[in-house]
């Protein structure tokens, strides 16, 4: 009986006879693009459990929303004026515009993690939405496919990426890479191969391609390169399934493997076990669990499990921030590094200050969109309570705050003049993964405050409607006409 595309694979060894370029002795899986090509060739929408197809309809709302919102950030309007653009068939979310499909996947992915609201995976350590449904959606209009093959490349695209990090974080992530935009270059691929239906061969070519387009350092975290890692990434995932369905080759037999491919060199020897992809795959699938982490403030998500601690504490007791001498938090070492940022210098630099979304959260019981616009972070009342502020690893604090294997919690300690001190603490912030979802209701009422920065109020409402019954849709271009029709510009 023929496998399906849920189904565990071979995992053996393979000739790799008629390419050059096989491992070298590398302790891991041969073959690791073929196999997963097969595997993404091989998957059909009645494969997927409806749970899978609910996740899509939140990752597809939830990404469309966020998109939309970061489509006048300066990140993006930047990214596009520095193309050579043409007009073409793919919609430039939030505009009129259209352009071309490699185009409008750079444009609209940077405009997806322009506002760092885009969901997020805890398999991957990063956004893995953003990346595939960048790319998937102009390529649809191109191609005139429907909603239901849509989900079925984004679920494929999804499993890939969060796959190959459960592969090699957490070491690829600590090394410095953002595996966002590294990993999410091999999800767009695979997502793409699947909506233009390449054989697994070619799929596992589109793969070993975009071996050599991913990149993405955490260096520029806080920087407008961040979120034109992800417009790259869509766009090169694209072009790496386009350059395979024409027929350029690659090394398909062992680009992850070689003893200077992706493993050993983006990782290291010892560092990744590439086995952990394949004995895992759709076991479940990964969009079902952990899932996808919908995101309520548009900031780093290392930073939500102590913000979400210390709303609850502001709501909860209302301390007046005069009335405040010091506040102590703390989250986990990985996610510390990043957002140690005592002083911000730039609305993106305050997205990845823990210190600065405290205190704004302490301030105004509330973190949004417009504490990261222009001079917020400048405000007196902030930087007034940002050197009372001292921020620490809970994993080596002692006595342990959380258990070891927890990566997601957050404390909070609030000491006032009086001698009171408040604490609160979360296990993992609200939306993180599946089984403890941002609810129906918040996630519409995201979607509807994103959307609106872009178009016409009316309109939201349908459009939402729209995208949460996807797979129904005979042709992409109806959404796709639906929000051009309702843009501001």
């Amino acid at each position: 009986m023929q496998k399906t595309g849920l189904e565990k694979g071979n995992t053996g060894q393979m000739s790799d006879t008629d390419e050059p370029g096989a491992a070298d002795g590398a302790d891991t899986v041969a073959g690791l693009a073929r196999e997963l090509g097969r595997r993404v060739a091989a998957l059909r929408y009645d494969d997927l459990p409806d749970a899978a197809i609910h996740w899509a309809r939140v990752g597809l709302l939830d990404t469309i929303g966020v998109t939309l919102a970061g489509a006048r950030e300066d990140a993006a309007r930047l990214a596009a004026r520095a193309l050579d653009t043409q007009d073409g068939p793919a919609l430039v979310l939030g505009t009129r515009r259209h352009v071309g499909v490699l185009d409008a996947a750079l444009i609209n992915g940077t405009a997806s993690h322009a506002l760092d609201f885009d969901d997020c995976n805890n398999t991957m350590g990063g956004h893995p939405s953003a990346p595939v449904l960048s790319a998937l959606l102009p390529l649809a209009q191109q191609l005139n496919s429907n909603g239901r093959d849509v989900v079925l490349a984004y679920v494929a695209g999804f499993e890939v990426e969060c796959k190959l990090g459960l592969a090699v974080n957490l070491h690829h992530y600590t090394k410095g890479w953002h595996p966002t935009a590294t990993l999410g270059t091999f999800g767009a691929a695979a997502a793409c191969a699947r909506l233009l239906g390449l054989d697994g061969d070619a799929t596992a070519t589109a793969l070993a391609l975009a071996a050599s387009f991913a990149s993405g350092l955490k260096a520029n975290f806080g920087t407008m390169a961040k979120p034109l890692h992800v417009g790259h990434c869509a766009r090169n995932g694209m072009y790496a399934a386009r350059l395979a369905r024409l027929g350029c080759t690659a090394n398909r037999a062992a680009v992850f493997e070689h003893k200077q491919g992706f493993l050993d060199v983006f990782n290291g020897p010892g560092t990744y076990d590439a086995r952990r992809a394949l004995d895992a795959w759709a076991r479940p699938l990964d969009i079902v669990e952990p899932g996808i982490a919908i995101k309520q403030y548009p900031c780093c998500g290392s930073t939500h499990p102590a913000l979400d601690a210390m709303l609850q504490l502001a709501r909860r007791h209302h301390p007046r921030p005069d009335d405040v001498t010091r506040v102590d938090a703390w989250i986990h070492t990985r996610r510390l590094a990043h957002t140690n940022r005592p002083r911000p210098d730039s609305p993106l630099a305050a997205k990845f200050s823990l210190q600065y979304v405290l205190a704004r959260a302490l301030l105004d019981g509330q973190v949004g969109v417009a504490d990261f616009e222009a001079d917020s972070y400048t405000q007196p009342a902030v930087r007034a309570l940002l050197d009372r502020i001292h921020v620490a690893a809970y994993d080596q604090a002692e006595p342990a705050i959380f258990p070891a294997a927890n990566h997601f919690g957050g404390r909070v300690r609030v000491t006032l003049r009086d001698g009171r001190v408040l604490e609160s603490q979360v296990d993992q912030p609200l939306g993180r993964t599946s089984d403890y979802p941002l609810p129906p209701d918040l996630l519409r009422a995201k979607f509807a405050l994103c959307a609106g920065r872009a178009l016409r109020e009316d309109a939201v409402e349908a459009i939402a409607d729209t995208i949460e019954c996807i797979e129904t849709l005979p042709r992409m271009e109806a959404l796709m006409a639906l929000i051009a029709g309702a843009a501001q510009e």
